[in-house]
């Protein structure tokens, strides 16, 4: 059996998600949070093998939400469910240690098969997001500098 938490803000969401998840033979819903916060909480708590995380939730975020999860507890893995396509969202969600990204216009058969190989171990990103990061990861977006040349230039003089 899997055991799966459900992160999302939005209750219905959340009922939707749990009758679907319910009606599977090989994975039952241990319990759902309705923030980044109380995702942690609760995957510390109940020791879920999935958490189904939103990324856009009120205080604590999905993305940082992963990243607590994940160095807490490395053998829970998360699987992102979100109406975001933002690449930034998609690429920090990875970085954050989730095993998978999912938008939530997916089909309920998709999600299923995304919990189920996740559980297993494998990563699940849409052919489309995946193209976008390993592009990410291959051709990395730099950083800009936090100083420009001429104010670090000055606040060498100053020191």
């Amino acid at each position: 059996m899997i055991n799966v938490l459900i992160a999302d803000d939005h209750a219905v969401l959340r009922h939707g998600l749990r009758l679907i998840l319910n009606e599977a033979d090989d994975l039952t819903v241990i319990g759902e949070a309705t923030d980044g916060e109380e995702a942690v909480k609760l995957a510390l708590e109940l020791q879920p093998d999935v958490v189904l995380m939103d990324v856009n939730m009120p205080g604590l975020n999905g993305v940082e939400a992963t990243r607590r999860i994940r160095a807490a507890r490395p053998d829970t893995h998360v699987l992102i469910l979100t109406i975001s396509k933002r690449d930034k969202d998609l690429i920090q969600a990875v970085k954050a240690g989730a095993k998978g990204y999912l938008l939530k216009s997916s089909e309920s058969s998709q999600v299923l098969e995304a919990i189920r190989r996740i559980a297993a171990g494998e990563a699940i990103l849409p052919p489309d997001l995946m193209a976008r990061v390993l592009d990410e990861l291959t051709n990395p977006t730099p950083t800009p500098a936090i100083l420009t040349g001429r104010e670090l230039e000055i606040l060498r003089l100053v020191a």
